[in-house]
């Protein structure tokens, strides 16, 4: 049996914590990773233009034996997901229901704060996927996260401070009690340990890369029945593309997924 190919779609290097998620669950599957760093940021640009972005992405990872397609990036699954399912050819599983599943199952009052990028917060993509399982949700931009993660800041005095003022707003005005805090993008998982420590300490915190691991790894089981034991044992083949600077994406990509990125191949998507 041949080992499945796992593509991974993101704007930028954030789907990397997604990639790591899945090394973590899924080692018998091989992935290729396509990271649009050339035309990032997408928060900033038309339903029309994010869905062409990732729709060319989709086949081009589809064109490197990509048997599925994972949307890592939390606004490219809020504004074109249906767009994406619609002009792929192979199963597409995006963030935000995993996310919001795993919150419905987190919670015990049915109250969850979101945390995200401007655009996936004014998209109320996870609102609208957590009202649909029965949840009270509050969505909360917090614009200035993601600058400070790929600085490095991850445990900077100054992200603390403003992870402090963005958690404090979110859960104020009769969302005190909020008991679950959804991790809507994919930059988050790096502030982990910094946002338990100033999240109230009756919060449980949701990582959609997680989530979205699980999912992907349930239904790969009903793709793929089960892979031969000889190739199980094979490490996962890492593909790398990006259509930027190979070499920021690899300094910057590191600190995602948690080791180094050897081999990145650039890639022009003409206009």
């Amino acid at each position: 049996m041949r080992r499945p190919t796992i593509g991974v779609f993101d704007s930028g290097f954030g789907g990397l914590t997604v990639l790591k998620a899945l090394l973590e669950l899924i080692s018998g599957a091989d992935y290729a990773y396509f990271g649009d760093t050339a035309r990032l940021p997408y928060g900033s640009k038309s339903v029309e233009t994010v869905a062409r972005y990732a729709v060319e992405a989709a086949h081009y990872l589809e064109s490197h034996g990509a048997q599925m397609l994972v949307i890592a990036c939390n606004t490219a699954t809020a504004l074109a997901l249906d767009r994406i399912v619609a002009g792929a050819h192979v199963p597409v599983v995006g963030v935000i229901e995993p996310g919001a599943s795993a919150a419905a199952a987190a919670s015990k009052n049915q109250r969850i704060v979101v945390i995200g990028t401007e655009a996936t917060v004014s998209s109320h993509a996870y609102r609208k996927a957590l009202e649909a399982r029965g949840l009270n949700a509050r969505e909360k931009a917090c614009p200035l996260l993601v600058p400070l993660v790929e600085e490095g800041w991850v445990e900077h005095s100054v992200t603390e401070q403003v992870a402090r003022i963005y958690l404090a707003e979110a859960f104020a005005d009769g969302f005190h009690d909020a008991d679950t805090l959804v991790l809507g993008c994919t930059h988050y998982p790096l502030l982990k340990p910094l946002l338990h420590r100033v999240t109230p300490g009756h919060v449980s915190i949701v990582d959609s890369a997680e989530s979205t691991a699980r999912e992907v790894a349930s239904r790969l089981q009903q793709l793929v029945p089960a892979t031969a034991g000889e190739e199980r044992r094979r490490l996962p083949r890492l593909q790398f593309f990006a259509t930027d600077s190979v070499e920021k994406f690899r300094r910057l990509g590191e600190r995602f997924l948690g080791h180094p990125i050897e081999d990145v191949q650039h890639v022009d998507l003409k206009e």
